[in-house]
């Protein structure tokens, strides 16, 4: 099938990539003639396992390509996915500016019967609007169905989700769309996996409700957390009693430093928007978001409580990703930690595997190291913020020469609190006494 993309950020490319690797002919575009001239290059503009490879494949056989000429993608192509930003306004409410322009782009290049795919995450009653605005600007009338079809990747694992989806949701109200998306996805649902059809507002709206529930999860844990440490009680010990009740499971019950990236805080504050633009009060969704940023500012107290003045003392930092597997900063909590540290003027030497170049371009004076034992030498402390796999078994020995204060603050509960306070480092985590 010939397919187009338009938009090649994080849903866009990860997805055009893995249809072409189904042996789909792919065209992916932008606007942004940089981004397009690297990946011609074949630099690929985001970290996630696995990609590279698929995408060097592809391009090399010819069913991967790059343009930024929006008329070739849609003429030369029958199925086409928005896949474009829907970054977060002033009030939390999408920006819907970039998907509408697509949808006009389309309507004024429309040469036969095209499927347009919505996988940008939108507010209910956007398919909606992206056919009037089709019918409002095409040349001539020319048939086309608008599906929704939500995407559930998660970052560090999207080639595998992609592969493997726990389910394919769609949201269609066309005989001739279904069958075509049958086809399309023919190759992944093959094992069992449902291709959940439904009416296109709950599909639109299931993507939300998702992100809102998951990031319910954290917060929730989070917000127990606290009394957790206040009764000398753990809270991994909690998790797991929860999580062996098949009715809540153990799937993000993991209290920490908060959540961050682009689709958790984004979504739960756009879908409290739309919940409010329709009158109705929004207590949880809310909650859920102020506890999380609260969550963020409460790893600077824990160091104070070893080191009440930071004025001058060096803080070492591991893991700037908002999770391991991924270089994505965005509203990472390292990066509220670290304006707490320098607004209480300590000195910051950060490592992260892969998200170092990305928090640069945000922060841009502390000292960046190029591995995590150099980050530790004459730190007075370590903040561990990212739980990456060559965090979790180091050398405590050497770390305890490297330091001049032996003092961890653990973000992400992976360090054992009795080894490492018998080995001689003072220690906090979340949510353990």
């Amino acid at each position: 099938m010939k397919l187009s993309f338009f938009g090649t950020g994080y849903v866009g490319l990860v997805t055009g990539t893995c249809f072409a690797d189904l042996g789909n002919e792919v065209i992916c575009t932008d606007i942004d003639e940089e981004k397009i001239r690297s990946l011609n290059e074949g630099v690929i503009p985001i970290y996630e396992q696995g990609l590279r490879e698929i995408l060097e494949r592809n391009a090399k056989n010819r069913r991967l390509f790059f343009t930024t000429n929006l008329k070739k993608a849609v003429t030369e192509s029958d199925i086409l996915f928005i896949a474009v930003g829907t970054p977060q306004k002033f009030n939390g409410q999408a920006e819907m500016k970039y998907v509408f322009n697509v949808a006009k782009t389309i309507a004024e290049n429309m040469n036969s019967y095209k499927l347009v795919v919505v996988k940008s995450t939108v507010p209910v009653g956007t398919c909606e609007k992206i056919k009037r605005i089709i019918k409002e600007n095409q040349k001539k009338k020319i048939a086309f169905d608008v599906v929704s079809n939500p995407e559930f990747l998660k970052e560090g694992t999207a080639i595998k989700d992609f592969q493997v989806p726990d389910r394919v949701v769609v949201g269609c109200d066309s005989k001739k769309a279904k069958k075509i998306i049958k086809t399309l996805y023919a190759p992944v649902v093959r094992m069992d996996k449902p291709l959940v059809f439904m009416d296109v507002k709950s599909s639109e709206l299931t993507k939300y409700a998702s992100n809102a529930m998951l990031a319910t999860r954290i917060s929730f844990m989070n917000e127990l957390s606290h009394l957790s440490e206040a009764v000398g009680a753990d809270i991994k010990q909690i998790a797991k009693g929860m999580g062996l009740d098949d009715r809540i499971g153990s799937r993000f019950l993991q209290a920490g430093v908060g959540y961050g990236g682009s689709c958790f805080p984004k979504d739960v504050r756009a879908l409290a928007q739309i919940q409010e633009s329709f009158g109705h009060t929004t207590n949880i969704l809310r909650a859920v978001d102020y506890v999380n940023e609260r969550q963020k500012r409460s790893i600077v107290p824990k160091l104070k409580k070893f080191l009440p003045n930071l004025d001058g003392k060096k803080i070492a930092i591991w893991g700037l990703a908002f999770k391991p597997k991924t270089d994505d900063v965005r509203e990472a909590p390292a990066l509220t930690v670290i304006e707490q540290l320098k607004d209480e003027f300590a000195t910051i030497s950060a490592y992260d595997p892969e998200a170092m170049h990305n928090t640069k371009r945000i922060i841009s004076d502390i000292n960046y190291v190029e591995n995590s034992y150099d980050a530790l030498k004459g730190a007075d402390a370590l903040i561990l913020l990212t739980e990456w796999d060559e965090f979790r078994t180091p050398d405590f020995k050497k770390m305890k020469k490297l330091m001049k204060q032996r003092i961890i603050i653990d973000g992400r509960n992976i360090y054992n609190p009795k080894l490492l306070r018998k080995i001689g480092f003072k220690y906090l985590s979340v949510g353990r006494s």
